[in-house]
């Protein structure tokens, strides 16, 4: 049962992160006029295609369980300065501290997520397993 609720709850993490990396492609333009808002003006491109490398590999290294503490890592790496600058909520006006509070706690939700991967490892149903347990004739 363990390993069934791992790969489910490794699908779900990843999703997030590649749905996410999909929707700044899509808005590339929109996301760069939204870095401005929070005074990210510093080379807007290479932060933006950075993220969406981040966001890509280390979502598709935890959905697949190979490396998954890697893709772990590198989505921490990405998520835990993008939270802290977007959702300050200690610095927002009353009527965003709310929804900016809530939001903060949801990502510090998926950052225990990722860090319970980087912890315990991928589980059974992984492509690592699958090809240490593969025998070639």
């Amino acid at each position: 049962m363990k390993d069934k609720v791992d790969l489910i709850a490794r699908i779900f993490l990843s999703l997030i992160f590649l749905w996410e990396a999909f929707d700044t492609f899509k808005y590339f333009n929109n996301a760069k006029e939204y870095m401005i808002g929070y005074h990210l003006t510093w080379n807007q491109d290479f932060l933006l295609g950075s993220a969406i490398f981040l966001m890509i590999f280390g979502g598709v290294l935890i959905l697949t369980g190979y490396r998954s503490k890697l893709g772990a890592v590198l989505l921490l790496l990405y998520y835990i300065p993008a939270t802290l600058i977007i959702y300050s909520f200690w610095n927002d006006p009353p009527e965003l501290y709310r929804i900016n509070s809530i939001q903060f706690m949801k990502n510090l939700a998926i950052i225990g997520g990722l860090m319970m991967v980087f912890v315990n490892g991928a589980g059974r149903y992984s492509i690592k397993k699958l090809f240490a347990t593969t025998r070639v004739n």
